[in-house]
């Protein structure tokens, strides 16, 4: 079964994934900002179950398991793979996880809210992974007790998640955008919408290999429908305008940009040993010259399943063990080395 991560999807040159997250809280429980750990530890143990509900409604595999039952590793993993958030995989009082075998679909439970259901899919498909987190929050909805108000909707942690409780969200690839430093007034372009861009793990985090995350402020006053309208109209400005710019880059400087492809590959394919941060800089402009037809390969190859294939936590849960940072960078270029193709 694959992954989102590991298929081949239209407009990947730009839209990586495209992500739903529908926060609720149940009425029986205080928000997590003021639950107590007997609480939190029920809480957890309510919503893990309606595991089996999942796998029977939704005609796919759900597990479940505590957060503090797993290691280091595999939490850091989960966050580099979009499962988890980062305050999830740090929050010391019980917390659980629901994962569908796919891992299209994730619930975290007593993160901010104490339910959020969040479904990613490959490439511009919006209103697919709304579909998978609405089917989700129906089954949910009937086996657990959601507060909600006839005036305000979902009531919610942060006020601003309140209403429907939902946070659409575009993993765009910028890199021509980046390189011409043009991503603080796209910023502050978008705004006006209501819609902010983030860094590759969302709220608080930074920019990784020139992707980040485009998505809607607002949740009160506004249907799902016109949330994910108005994200989808900014995304595909936003597409556009990356693509313009990676056709001006080409230009003037096709030469210049393709040497860098190929030095960048060159280093990848024979690198004895290779930090992640360089790798990700080096993957980046692999991707943006195989997007734009500089380099070909002599098989299908998914250069982002490789980008966060090379990250910390994703390495050392391949290789099974926790290593030393220089035995990972010989196992990331080793890695890389093994995953990378031929050049036609």
């Amino acid at each position: 079964m694959l992954k989102w991560y590991e298929q081949i999807v239209p407009d990947s040159d730009v839209v990586i994934s495209s992500r739903v997250r529908l926060a609720r809280n149940l009425d029986n429980y205080p928000f997590s900002a003021k639950i107590v750990e007997e609480q939190a530890v029920a809480l957890v143990n309510e919503v893990k179950g309606i595991t089996n509900s999942l796998s029977e409604e939704d005609n796919r595999r759900f597990y479940s398991c505590n957060i503090s039952t797993l290691s280091e590793i595999d939490k850091i993993a989960m966050v580099e793979r979009h499962i988890v958030s980062p305050l999830l995989a740090e929050k010391e009082q019980t917390t659980g996880l629901i994962l569908s075998e796919d891992e299209t679909v994730s619930i975290m439970v007593n993160e901010e809210d104490h339910v959020r259901i969040q479904a990613i899919v490959g490439g511009m498909n919006l209103e697919q992974a709304y579909g998978v987190a609405d089917r989700i929050d129906d089954i949910a909805y009937d086996k657990l007790h959601f507060a909600y108000d006839e005036k305000y909707g979902y009531l919610t942690a942060c006020p601003t998640n309140a209403g429907t409780g939902m946070r659409a969200s575009c993993m765009v690839f910028l890199p021509a955008l980046s390189a011409a430093r043009m991503i603080p007034k796209l910023i502050e372009e978008v705004s006006k919408y209501g819609v902010t861009i983030r860094g590759i793990y969302g709220e608080g985090t930074k920019s990784l290999g020139n992707i980040y995350q485009i998505s809607n402020q607002k949740t009160m006053g506004n249907s799902e429908s016109e949330i994910i309208e108005n994200l989808k109209r900014v995304v595909l400005q936003v597409v556009k305008q990356e693509r313009k710019r990676r056709e001006y880059m080409l230009s003037v400087s096709s030469d210049e940009i393709e040497d860098q492809v190929f030095r960048s590959y060159g280093v990848l394919k024979y690198a004895r040993q290779i930090s992640a941060e360089d790798a990700m800089t080096l993957l980046s402009q692999l991707k943006f010259g195989a997007d734009c037809g500089l380099i070909t390969f002599d098989r299908e190859f998914n250069i982002h399943k490789l980008m966060m294939g090379v990250q910390p936590g994703s390495l050392q849960w391949t290789l099974g063990k926790n290593v030393g940072s220089i035995t990972r960078d010989q196992s990331r270029a080793e890695y890389i080395r093994k995953e990378l193709p031929t050049i036609k």
